[in-house]
């Protein structure tokens, strides 16, 4: 399965941006094979460059390797929530606010590999255990439809666009 067999009413329009970014990954092994591309990214960025900000309200790079990690485990337990039948509303949450207390400048980049690494394998099991049916599941997260099959596409596109804007504006 890719992108194009999701159907629109699988995830909110604000997702459209992050799913087309999601290349040619497909379902079964995108996400593993973009944590490559990910990690061998990240481990480039010279040291200087990690805690710089392009403006003063800006995110480090560190900070965003957080966010990355703290937006797959969010989106993570809202798939396994709808993969299960949960239909409880998931509510959202501000990446911001996450972010602004996360305290990931204090830390290594290769400490944020390191988890970023953990957090994406688990995600990775996760979504291979789950059925055809299963991932088609649909559920309500911050007040949109979503299902588990669109949330691998959504998080390889977060992490592109993301990648995206460390080169433009970073490096």
């Amino acid at each position: 399965m890719t992108k194009n067999d999701l159907s629109k009413d699988e995830y909110h329009p604000y997702y459209q941006g992050y799913i087309e970014k999601s290349g040619d990954a497909k379902l079964n092994d995108g996400l593993r094979s973009n944590m490559k591309f990910i990690i061998n990214f990240l481990e480039a960025i010279p040291e200087e460059k990690q805690e710089y900000r392009y403006e003063p309200r800006k995110w480090t790079i560190k900070e965003i390797v957080q966010h990355l990690i703290d937006t797959e485990r969010v989106f993570t337990y809202r798939a396994l929530c709808m993969a299960r039948g949960d239909k409880t509303l998931l509510p959202g949450y501000d990446q911001d606010d996450y972010v602004s207390t996360s305290d990931a400048n204090s830390r290594t980049m290769h400490d944020l590999i390191d988890e970023y690494r953990a957090v994406r394998l688990a995600s990775s099991y996760l979504f291979h255990s789950l059925t055809t049916d299963m991932l088609a599941e649909k559920g309500i997260a911050n007040n949109s439809n979503l299902t588990a099959r669109a949330v691998v596409f959504i998080l390889i596109g977060h992490e592109n666009h993301h990648c995206q804007i460390i080169e433009e504006r970073y490096l």
